[in-house]
């Protein structure tokens, strides 16, 4: 289907950047190692270069197109795969779950080469809306190194602690800006994420994750002087039995040990 787009305009305010590289196209269809009788969610296929690959696997495809002139291509490809369906809407306004309903299957996938400028809105609604077991993506790489990040880094904030508290993250690949067409300004990155069967015992993640973003909310400062709203005097008490106090910062907290400070200061 690439090889079609030659007078295509391409929408920086969308941005467009389309795969060109097989071999990254590759990666991503090996890596996020596709069971049989799967349902596979793409978010902007764009011209379609990967959903070949995905609709190849057998499996059913749905995939969320906002830019209405990529009909052509894509409609193409319905006529060609009867195992593909592809919504021409805001994914970030749709209900997906009117959609999933249509559909049997065990294993639910996510995977899309998300535009730069929406990434964070985009990898929230995966995680609190779809939940599924396996979420491949490829995004810019300063923010594939927020979300891989470990304790004790720059990097590590409460995105870190956000999209590892309920997936297992690990790169793929690094894939160069000379890679897609057009060139976009930055290098990007392919994550893999996988379902943890284990989730923390948190009966609220939305005051949890709340209490995750205070904590990280002024990135110089220590627990002591971010964490002023709650009690003090029960967190510090908590902070001593791992060996630390209120002059750390949230960047030396683990995600464990966060989970446990939140459940002794809260009681849920």
């Amino acid at each position: 289907m690439a090889g079609n787009m030659d007078q295509f305009k391409f929408k920086k305010s969308l941005g467009q950047n389309f795969l060109r590289d097989k071999n990254i196209l590759n990666k991503i269809i090996n890596s996020s190692n596709i069971s049989s009788n799967s349902l596979i969610i793409e978010i902007g296929p764009g011209d379609g270069s990967l959903t070949e690959y995905l609709l190849k696997t057998g499996n059913n495809v749905l995939a969320f197109e906002i830019d209405q002139r990529l009909k052509k291509p894509l409609e193409l490809l319905v006529k060609q795969f009867p195992n593909f369906e592809v919504v021409f809407e805001d994914f970030l306004k749709v209900d997906v779950d009117i959609y999933l309903d249509k559909y049997s299957y065990e294993k639910l996938y996510v995977i899309a080469n998300i535009p730069y400028y929406i990434t964070t809105p985009i990898i929230t609604k995966v995680i609190d809306e779809i939940n599924p077991d396996i979420f491949c993506i490829m995004i810019q790489k300063e923010v594939g190194d927020r979300l891989i990040a470990k304790p004790n880094s720059r990097n590590y904030g409460s995105l870190s602690v956000y999209a590892q508290f309920r997936y297992n993250i690990s790169k793929v690949c690094d894939v160069s800006k000379n890679s897609f067409f057009p060139k976009p300004d930055v290098d990007s990155v392919v994550l893999r994420f996988e379902k943890k069967l284990l989730n923390y015992d948190i009966d609220d993640t939305d005051l949890f994750f709340n209490f995750i973003k205070d904590a990280f909310k002024h990135k110089r400062k220590n627990l002591k002087n971010n964490l002023y709203k709650y009690d003090l005097v029960k967190i510090e008490k908590f902070l001593k039995t791992i060996n630390k106090d209120l002059t750390y910062r949230a960047e030396q907290i683990s995600i464990e040990e966060f989970v446990n400070l939140y459940i002794y200061l809260t009681g849920k």
